[in-house]
């Protein structure tokens, strides 16, 4: 088991490196977390002092001055360290579980077209919520805690060795059961448990993850209830595996307390002894002094083996981390790069692109230009690679081969500017539950009153919201439910203007709307778009005379690219599916 958290530790790039990154911090945390406990046994240690020698009628208050000092000394400097402590230590750990998150976000990044298809949303949430959370209670409840308690176990054992070496070898093997034999049978015991409650949990969060995102299909299908049994069915199991556990918890807690008990009763002996030997009274003080410095130990003693029996799931949660992919930290540059300019011209050069390393290449030696201020309307079957194109202009992926480029900069280094640069209007461009004004004022945030009404009006908005109450202050509701499907894109439009990029992708954005609503939306989108250069995915050729060029993308290639007077005139393909899509 040692053998394998060593292993496991050494492999580790998730939570080991933050050792090092912080170490000034935790140092200084652990020994603020010794002085906290320090303080405490020497508050009991001069107290049980102080009451013992005020019972002996002392003959001057001078001669229990020094004990009262200390006592109050020692009482405002416990809950003091106790308090920067904790600061210290939710400091330290909000930092690293900061960059931890950090780290999982560009990890997913770096494969953002696979994130969906390897890992379900319930899995990244068991990651978000539990892995993380247990990554916290690594630190807080485990390391800083054992870390600790090892060190008050070596002073307390040294500081007895020097009054009596058989009652420090003693202290040695009781403390050592409690702070060592006991978690470590812990461990073993409850190894198994810990995994099997782990998964159990996991599959409860893929099962509530998947059920509510098809909530409405369960309710149409008139199975909700099979959902509710079957849920409450794993989710019984996962409790029962935490009341097997919370019984050999509350047993271990019992034999916790025996040797705490012992150890009192050890130390109430010797102390009689030792000091009782002596035949005076005035060391017969000394006794309650000795006995009643480790009842403020117990606190650290104790939660270490409840704290390292969890030590499986910070194991799995490493592990679960570790297999997601590696993120290089690489030093950002974050001066911008020159390139708005007035020519805004797109190439995609030699680019080979597939998603799974074994699937089929979707885009193979693919070649385009997109000339500054034109239009060109990408078309072709589903899963031929229209959307893939997008993606790789914004630099969300990454071509196998070759290059995309726009005024020759890699579209993958444009991170920092891409909101500058490129604007999107997709198929369902998500509306805010705030007012059509705020919605609007996502595209620029710097935007005057004045501009956000403008870029309202350019949209096609001004009939929409002139006729309500309250105008562009009119709440959209969640989702922009309140308005149709086109009155939702023109919101987005709208945001896009403000944006003002000079490239714009346009992803399908008529899908679902009636062919009025579509005509329209075309005419106010190509009208406002003017001279930007613009990438436009469509499944419709009605529509494509607003565009430069009209590329057909095919088994990875361009089957037929021109103008829609040029295709209609020469190509008798194009001319077919442009007869069959206007009779749709």
């Amino acid at each position: 088991m040692k053998t394998k958290y060593l292993l496991l530790s050494k492999e580790d790039h998730w939570v080991r490196p933050f050792f090092k990154k912080y170490k000034g911090l935790l140092a200084l945390v652990l020994f603020l977390g010794f002085l906290t406990f320090f303080a405490a046994s020497a508050l009991m240690f001069t107290s049980g002092y102080l009451i013992s020698r005020s019972a002996a009628k002392p003959e001057n208050i001078l001669m229990v001055y020094v004990p009262i000092v200390l006592t109050r000394a020692f009482g405002i400097a416990r809950p003091t360290l106790r308090y920067v402590e904790r600061l210290g230590s939710h400091n330290w750990v909000l930092k690293m579980t900061s960059d931890i998150r950090l780290k999982l976000y560009q990890s997913m990044e770096t494969r953002a077209a696979k994130s969906k298809s390897e890992y379900q949303t319930g899995n990244i949430l068991g990651i978000l919520a539990e892995d993380i959370e247990h990554i916290q209670n690594l630190y807080l409840r485990t390391i800083f805690p054992a870390i600790v308690a090892i060190i008050l176990y070596v002073a307390i054992v040294i500081a007895l060795g020097v009054f009596s070496l058989p009652l420090a070898l003693l202290m040695f093997l009781l403390i050592g059961v409690i702070l060592i034999v006991l978690p470590l049978t812990s461990v073993l015991v409850n190894n198994a448990r810990v995994y099997r409650q782990k998964a159990k949990k996991h599959v409860l969060y893929n099962q509530l993850t998947d059920a509510v995102l098809g909530v409405g299909d369960w309710q149409y299908s008139g199975r909700y209830q099979e959902f509710l049994t079957g849920y409450n069915e794993a989710e019984g199991d996962v409790r029962k595996e935490d009341k097997v556990m919370k019984q050999y918890s509350r047993r271990e807690s019992l034999l916790k307390q025996v040797i705490f008990g012992l150890i009192v009763i050890v130390l109430f002996v010797w102390a009689g002894n030792y000091f009782g030997a002596t035949g005076e009274v005035k060391y017969l003080n000394w006794i309650a002094a000795f006995v009643l410095a480790f009842f403020p130990l117990i606190d650290a003693f104790a939660p270490v083996s409840d704290s390292l029996k969890e030590l499986p799931l910070y194991e799995d949660t490493v592990r679960r981390l570790s297999e997601l992919p590696s993120v290089e930290v690489q030093e950002e540059n974050h001066e911008p790069l020159d390139i708005l300019t007035e020519d805004m011209s797109i190439e995609f050069k030699d680019v080979d692109f597939r998603y799974e390393e074994n699937q089929k290449l979707i885009l193979e030696s693919f070649n385009l230009v997109i000339p500054t201020g034109k239009v060109t309307a990408i078309l072709g079957k589903s899963g031929v690679g229209k959307t893939t194109l997008s993606k790789l202009l914004r630099g969300d992926l990454i071509p196998e081969k070759g290059q995309v480029l726009i005024n020759d900069y890699l579209t993958s280094e444009l991170k920092e500017q891409q909101s500058e640069i490129i604007g999107v209007l997709n198929q369902s461009p998500h509306i805010f539950n705030t007012s059509i004004r705020n919605n609007i004022r996502l595209g620029n945030l710097e935007a005057t009153e004045e501009e956000i009404e403008l870029a309202a009006k350019q949209a096609g908005l001004e009939s929409v919201y002139e006729k309500l109450p309250l105008g562009l202050d009119t709440l959209v509701e969640e989702s922009g439910k309140r308005f149709s499907g086109g009155e939702q894109q023109r919101i987005a439009l709208a945001r896009i203007l403000l944006q003002d990029a000079p490239i714009i992708i346009i992803d399908e954005p008529t899908i679902g709307l009636d062919p009025i609503t579509e005509k329209q939306l075309l005419e106010t989108v190509f009208n406002v778009l003017k001279d930007k250069t613009v990438l436009w995915i469509t499944h419709h050729l009605v529509g494509t005379h607003y565009a430069d060029s009209i590329v057909f993308l095919e088994n990875g290639h361009i089957s037929m690219s021109g103008t829609q007077k040029e295709l209609l005139t020469t190509n008798s393909k194009f001319k077919e599916l442009y007869q069959l899509d206007l009779y749709e």
